[in-house]
């Protein structure tokens, strides 16, 4: 059984509010996306790398795949016309190649510090129940609100995860969602696990970290640039 990590950098970043897409910016002389690709490239569990890229930047995905010695990169997709649909090019030109029974790790590119303890845990959590949607706890106060200016209701955050990146599959399971949720008309599920939540299947959790951070905004890139420099205490448990 091989395990392929599935790299979603199709997007643009218009929330970035900058001229390249958020996964192509230099952070410490090396682009966003290395970062997350070297994690799947040096972790021994997976077996080959593809990325649904952003139009227009395939050639240099390649070129950054060839200097910072990412070999395990086999397959480059187009991406599509949003999330749901890039993921949906990624597994299908996936289906091309590898058996139904592939694990296929689904990853946010901008996702740059996964760490190899939650990409096994990943793959440990998919082969035991058949999806792992990598998850947090929910530590803060939630309220719910109808206009996003006042609550009047709280909600228990106890029964609240927090979803990140990978989200584990097997291969032929994910692709078959895929075709059955085109002909129900849902083309724009925010997530993998969203989607299997709107098809009426179980999803199961896989360890998170709060360091697992999604760079969304510029603040984003601080809080990276940061988690780059620092270093655990030794006194820390």
């Amino acid at each position: 059984m091989k395990t392929v990590a599935l790299i979603i950098a199709g997007g643009t970043g218009a929330r970035m509010h900058q001229d390249i897409p958020k996964q192509f910016l230099t952070v410490n002389e090396k682009p966003v996306i290395v970062y997350t690709l070297e994690a799947f490239q040096n972790h021994p569990e997976i077996d080959s790398i593809a990325v649904v890229c952003v139009e227009g930047w395939e050639q240099m995905l390649r070129a950054y795949a060839k200097q910072f010695n990412i070999t395990k990169l086999e397959c480059v997709v187009p991406g599509g016309e949003n999330g749901q649909g890039s993921i949906r090019n990624g597994v299908y030109e996936l289906e091309k190649t590898f058996d139904r029974d592939t694990i296929v790790l689904i990853h946010d590119a901008i996702r740059p510090m996964v760490s190899a303890e939650i990409i096994s845990d990943c793959i440990m959590k998919t082969k035991q129940y058949g999806n792992a949607i990598t998850a947090i706890p929910c530590a803060e106060a939630m309220l719910t609100t109808e206009d996003g200016v006042v609550s009047e209701e709280s909600y228990s955050r106890d029964k609240l995860k927090r979803t990140q990146t990978p989200q584990g599959f097997k291969l032929g399971e994910i692709c078959d969602l895929h075709r059955q949720a085109l002909e129900k008309g849902i083309t724009a599920s925010v997530a993998s696990c969203t989607l299997m939540i709107e098809m009426g299947k179980k999803v199961y959790f896989s360890q998170g970290s709060e360091k697992n951070i999604k760079l969304t905004t510029v603040d984003d890139i601080d809080i990276f640039k940061a988690l780059l420099m620092s270093k655990r205490s030794e006194w820390l448990k």
